[in-house]
């Protein structure tokens, strides 16, 4: 199990505590309520924050489909063993009991080659092992990008029969290896599809790509799995580096294709329109899919996979999940990876600024605002919507971290730099 420090319930923090709770329940808020539910909603961790996507293949070589990296900041994870110590690290500082998200390019190969469609679960017995020892679910993704078959920048639409055969096969090679970690951990491992394929300038057949995919995809997915052991998700992409043009997997095929396969579809934060946020479409296709899945990152101008903080848009995803009452519906992944900071620092960043989204939405006084709204109030239900962001909520949020056994404040920065004094520094990039 993941060690926590005993942060314990200091008198200031319990008695703030009970002021704020007399402060929401006059609103209608039973604040021990939210934090119960709070508790109990799990967040999937990207694990290729830890090493900048770099993973563990014995091929190596420079990240290609669109994906870039900004940043060397020293204590790189270098091997598996340091990066599930880095994990551990950053969740022994995050309240609650979360999920790790591993892609299939952190395969331990053991010094053999094996190239991606003959990837197995052997190749991560390890990983299945370590979480079952930390009390860690895992869920999964595939890796079309970086790698000679992606080169052109297409996978499972390739023009290439032999090329979009290799890439179904790891495809199946992965849910398979979904399955077995699901087996393992005794309940659903998400296993996450996204591919790079698309064009950088202006393509003359947008048609013969997406038909090629739809068929590809029919053929990762035409093995069955229990539910209980395996949940198939998609995810969309609006462009890429490379693929500024054209998008093979936009939102509009891959929406059609997970609700006409009922398989789930994954929003990713940073995959639309700069001005465009992805919590008004959570009710939209909920009413035609029974779950989600969230990538949740934080796009800036024309780029994504920023850490993510505690912006409008951050809270408007968790009021849209809260409000709406679709936690048992929407599976919260995170997706960024900045190397321009501490790493373990990044996971634990982002981590709470999730969780404090969910609370802030969990301790609205939604009740009254949608009665408000229902008689037709509009301007009572904007006053209240305003003065509800003045209330003691960081009092709430500090006893939820001390109850957890989880830093309260930024003592959990402190964590971090004597890590990264004793274990991170100590690391000598090759």
């Amino acid at each position: 199990m993941i060690q926590r420090a005993k942060a314990g319930l200091s008198h200031p923090i319990s008695s703030a505590y009970g002021i704020a709770r007399e402060r929401y329940a006059v609103l209608g808020v039973n604040t021990d309520v939210a934090l119960a539910q709070l508790a109990r909603i799990p967040v999937s961790i990207h694990c290729w924050q830890g090493d900048d996507v770099g993973g563990f293949e014995n091929s190596g070589g420079q990240l290609t489909g669109g994906i870039a990296v900004t940043g060397n900041y020293p204590g790189k994870a270098r091997t598996p063993d340091e990066l599930r110590a880095d994990f551990e690290k950053a969740i022994s500082l995050i309240p609650g009991s979360h999920r790790l998200n591993l892609h299939a390019c952190y395969a331990e190969m053991r010094g053999r080659k094996v190239d991606r469609d003959e990837l197995g679960a052997a190749h991560f017995q390890n990983w299945i092992a370590w979480a079952k020892s930390a009390g860690i679910a895992l869920d999964f993704n595939q890796t079309f990008f970086s790698h000679p078959k992606s080169a052109d920048g297409f996978t499972l639409s390739h023009r290439d029969a032999g090329i979009r055969k290799f890439w179904i096969e790891h495809g199946i090679r992965c849910r398979e290896i979904g399955a077995a970690m699901g087996k393992a951990q005794g309940e659903a491992c998400l296993v996450n599809l996204w591919i790079p394929d698309g064009m950088k300038d202006t393509p003359a057949d947008r048609k013969g790509p997406r038909e090629r995919l739809a068929t590809s995809l029919d053929a990762v997915f035409k093995k069955k799995f229990d539910r209980k052991q395996v949940v198939d998700s998609v995810e969309p992409k609006l462009f890429g580096i490379g693929s500024e043009s054209y998008v093979v997997g936009s939102h509009e095929f891959y929406l059609g294709y997970a609700v006409s396969r009922q398989v789930l579809l994954t929003l990713d934060a940073g995959h639309y329109h700069p001005t465009e946020g992805i919590a008004d479409k959570i009710s939209s296709v909920l009413l035609y899919l029974p779950e989600i899945a969230l990538h949740v990152s934080r796009g800036v101008r024309w780029d994504s996979d920023h850490v993510v903080t505690l912006t409008d848009d951050l809270q408007a995803i968790a009021q849209e999940i809260i409000w709406g009452g679709h936690v048992g519906r929407v599976r919260i992944g995170l997706d960024y990876f900045d190397a321009s900071i501490n790493r373990v620092a990044a996971w634990v960043i982002g981590t709470r600024n999730m969780l404090r989204a969910l609370l802030l939405a969990l301790v609205a006084p939604i009740e009254k605002l949608k009665k408000l709204e229902a008689e037709g109030d509009f301007t009572s239900r904007l006053a209240l919507m305003e003065e509800a962001k003045s209330l003691p909520f960081g009092a709430v949020w500090d006893y939820h971290c001390a109850n957890q056994n989880a830093p309260v404040g930024d003592a959990w920065l402190g964590e971090v730099k004597r890590y990264e004094r004793d274990v991170l520094s100590r690391r000598v990039v090759s």
